[in-house]
């Protein structure tokens, strides 16, 4: 029997080892100090497939899905589509299936491991600010059902590809700034997306997206950013949107069915940390549609949203082995791991802050802030800085990164020629590898030289 079984007092006393709204849902550590997720011991998945090593809660991951299609269904969303960009592999498209969620892909190679997950194509989007010919011939070839239009020149070349009606929206940028903590803005006109309401350029777009009978225009898209903590900034997009379909009716007599206000919903990252409550969310996303439409004498349109970072990111843990502990004279102590900025580049391109903890054993003797350094050549290459860990941190020991579902496997690179970890899913005490380590073999057969 373990010291808190007997003394639960001391338990209610000690501060929580695991954040539960940053961990994974099955997160727990067992009767030996070890961090356990979905019943299997974190150590015995290092030991088996090594590290670095991306791990998925699938229950974690399944449960986020219902719980967007139960609370967003009521209001009136008639699809959830997840946003394949943050992690995409066959497993993962395929749990997304078995939940109700489309699929968003931005690429060739997205689209090709969406349909191999068995995603229904129609119930597929195809994003993308620069998608060339050969990749909108493959969505028309595969049936996708929305292709999202980003640029004059895409409008000509899906028109020159489609051999019958495709079903397209246009991106709009609705000129909304965020202006979130860590938040990345894609909603204001200055930036790469969309056609701007402004000077008449989405106007233009509409217009020359008509002139093209095969084409066939169903609706508008948008993306106000990622990291949205507010919801009211979806009420105020739903609201231009709203008006800019009405304008679309008023010039051309064309009525819009369908609004996707995409995603970009925040999660938490380190205790303290806002998230967007997807409850509050529902009532903004109501109450706008009915404000908005009633302003400007529209029928309601079918709302699509794609959330993707809000579905896969707590699911998800990096582990990676202690190499050395160092610390410098008069500066920080430095625990150098056998990962970095190759399988995790967020710190380095965002800034982004992780909650790191020790995932081998529990250790009760006192802590130290020290910064995870990675193994790259490179001076910004970091895990996390200024966490606590335990001051008898040695070398072997294994640590876990909390909330990297998102964005790491999906950005993974090879610098300095370093093999890309695995992906490794869990569930009621299994493990089933999703995406194998890839070797030095790879790397070399792509080598021409």
């Amino acid at each position: 029997m373990a010291l808190l079984d007997m003394l639960p007092s001391i338990g209610r006393a000690a501060p929580r080892r695991l954040d539960p709204a940053i961990w994974p849902a099955t997160t727990h550590s067992d009767e030996e100090g070890r961090l356990c997720i979905g019943d299997v011991p974190l150590s015995d998945i290092a030991d088996e497939f090594h590290t670095p090593a991306y791990v998925i809660d699938e229950t974690d991951f399944r449960y986020r899905a219902r719980r967007y299609r139960k609370v967003l269904r009521d209001p009136g969303v008639s699809e959830i589509v997840y946003a394949g960009k943050s992690l995409l592999t066959t497993a993962v498209a395929r749990w997304a299936r078995e939940e109700g969620l489309g699929v968003d892909v931005c690429s060739a190679g997205e689209l090709a491991v969406a349909l191999a997950g068995g995603v229904d194509p129609t119930r597929i989007i195809m994003h993308g600010n620069a998608k060339t010919p050969d990749e909108l011939q493959q969505a028309v070839q595969a049936g996708v059902g929305r292709i999202v239009l980003d640029s004059y020149i895409e409008i000509a070349y899906l028109a020159g590809c489609a051999r019958k009606s495709q079903p397209v929206l246009i991106r709009v940028t609705p000129d909304i700034d965020i202006h979130g903590h860590r938040a990345v803005t894609t909603g204001i006109s200055d930036q790469k997306f969309g056609f701007t309401l402004a000077q008449d350029h989405a106007a233009d777009a509409v217009k020359r997206v008509l002139a093209h009978p095969i084409l066939d225009l169903v609706g508008l898209h948008c993306h106000i950013g990622s990291q949205v903590t507010d919801p009211a900034l979806y009420g105020e997009a739903i609201h231009r949107m709203i008006a800019a379909m009405a304008d679309i009716r008023a010039r051309h007599g064309v009525i819009l069915t369908e609004l996707n206000i995409g995603g970009g919903h925040a999660i938490p990252y380190v205790p303290g940390d806002r998230e967007l409550d997807i409850d509050d969310l529902a009532v903004v996303i109501e109450d706008a549609l009915d404000e908005a439409c009633a302003a400007e004498h529209f029928p309601r349109p079918t709302l699509v949203v794609e959330p993707g970072r809000a579905i896969s990111g707590r699911a998800g843990v990096t582990l990676y082995r202690v190499c050395s502990v160092k610390t410098q004279p008069g500066s920080r102590t430095f625990v150098a791991v056998d990962g970095g900025m190759s399988d995790n580049p967020r710190v380095s391109l965002y800034g982004a802050q992780y909650t790191v903890t020790l995932a081998n054993r529990h250790s009760v003797g006192l802590k130290q802030r020290v910064t995870v350094a990675g193994r790259h050549c490179e001076a910004g290459d970091e895990i996390a800085r200024d966490v606590e860990l335990p001051m008898d941190l040695h070398p072997g020991d294994l640590l876990a990164v909390a909330c990297t579902g998102s964005y790491h496997h999906s950005m993974a690179s090879n610098y300095n020629m370093v093999c890309r970890p695995p992906l490794v899913a869990v569930k009621d005490g299994r493990v089933r590898q999703l995406i194998r380590r890839e070797t030095v073999a790879d790397l070399m057969s792509r080598d021409c030289g």
